[in-house]
């Protein structure tokens, strides 16, 4: 038989307070599992890392008391279970029975379950950060109870995955966060373009961003730079024009147009007399991203996408004997031989006195110096390469083929030639 109170007597307030307690703090707990169980810790990292200054701190104070998830859901759920199970109890010494499971009833659906979800479902940080001294106590009160069950849900169920997104995930939810979707985001088209074509890079291959080989622009290793060959190289702006040797498809380096500064067209000066770096061959399957990695080396800026003609078995990339590097190949570590044989053996020593002294800087200047003669094509005295005959040259690549498929953009420079819009 439970203690029956009579209207303003100590128990009565005293119950009436107990009963109130009860329902405010079963709401707390309801409000809680629903607040902190819906933030994962990766959306916490990101808030205490990148947030508000408010919401670092909040998130900083809330990272500890989440990281044991079981073990926080089963407090949650004890605390709550423990309030509305004593709630009838107290309330049935102040009424009949059926008016105390009414008034339960009521009460926590209102005030226990309602509106505290609705309430932490909006401001679950700032809440969670404000109670979450007291959670860490309600978890060692609870600890005897709640780790055995929290431990059996992780050997059940398994610890819960970071929320990560995969790649169409996140390129989606940046388009949201486009200020052009309407949502309210910050990210302008620019950025939401650039970060997509991120993404996107990783998917797409040199086939992907070539120039297809006949609409290249390349002069004869033979030629002679007069004053046609001199002004279509002038017409056409390019900073690095490829070369070939007896057929178009057979491109065996390049010269880069500065070089041509100091050339008089009077002399008539054959190219092959002129500095012709290496060009690295790309397979067409080669993704975008390895390609960029290769171009970041410094060794070119320009490759040649070749195909295979017919079915070969992989093989590790080589350097022919013929001397056409493919893009793979290190060579960080090459000997003199691979020295411009045009340069003075005195300049060449003295650049080697005086090159480690000039160049005291950042790692990187000292090894491009080490390897600044490294992509000489060799062709005195010895034979022009030719690409292998179970591959065919399909186009080239550059540096700024990639950047445009990284902007998902032409780059239009000053020597483009294209239509204006009316």
């Amino acid at each position: 038989m439970a203690v029956e109170y009579q209207c303003c007597e100590a128990g009565f307030f005293i119950s009436i307070a107990v009963v109130a307690f009860l329902v405010l703090f079963a709401g707390l707990m309801s409000g809680l599992t629903l607040g902190l169980m819906s933030l994962t810790l990766v959306d916490l990292e990101v808030l205490a890392k990148s947030g508000t200054p408010t919401d670092r701190k909040h998130a900083e104070k809330i990272l500890p008391v989440v990281k044991n998830q079981h073990l926080l859901l089963c407090t949650l759920l004890i605390c709550n279970a423990a309030a509305m199970e004593a709630l009838p109890i107290f309330l049935n010494s102040l009424i009949s029975a059926l008016g105390a499971i009414l008034i339960s009833v009521t009460l926590v659906l209102l005030f226990g379950e309602i509106i505290p979800q609705s309430v932490c479902s909006r401001y679950g940080l700032a809440i969670g950060a404000t109670v979450a001294p007291v959670v860490r106590v309600l978890v060692w009160i609870c600890f005897p109870v709640a780790y055995p069950i929290s431990k059996l849900l992780d050997s059940l169920l398994g610890h819960r995955h970071r929320a990560l997104f995969r790649r169409a995930e996140l390129k989606t939810l940046v388009n949201l966060h486009g200020n052009e979707a309407g949502k309210g985001g910050e990210l302008t088209h620019d950025e939401t373009t650039i970060i997509a074509g991120a993404l996107e890079l990783r998917d797409k291959t040199a086939s992907d961003a070539l120039t297809p080989i006949s609409e290249i622009f390349a002069i004869d290793i033979n030629a002679k730079l007069d004053r046609v060959l001199m002004n279509l190289i002038l017409e056409k702006g390019h900073s690095r024009v490829p070369v070939y040797y007896e057929q178009p498809t057979n491109l065996i380096g390049l010269i880069l147009a500065k070089n041509l500064l100091t050339i008089h067209p009077e002399d008539e000066v054959p190219v092959k007399s002129v500095t012709i770096r290496r060009i690295p061959r790309v397979p067409e399957t080669l993704p975008l991203y390895d390609i960029l990695n290769e171009f970041q080396k410094g060794h070119s800026h320009m490759a040649v996408v070749v195909r295979q003609c017919n079915k070969v078995a992989d093989k590790p990339p080589s350097t022919d004997s013929a001397g056409v590097k493919d893009v793979r190949v290190d060579i960080d570590g090459s000997s003199h031989k691979n020295v411009n044989p045009r340069m003075p053996l005195q300049k060449l020593k003295s650049f080697q006195n005086t090159g480690s002294n000039s160049f005291q800087g950042t790692p990187r200047s000292k090894k491009k110096t080490k390897n600044m003669y490294s992509d000489i094509l060799q062709i005195d005295e010895n034979p022009l390469p030719t690409l292998p005959g179970q591959e065919e040259a399909v186009g080239i690549i550059t540096m700024e083929d990639v950047i445009e498929e990284l902007l998902q953009e032409e780059i239009f420079d000053e020597t483009d030639h294209h239509l204006e819009d009316s």
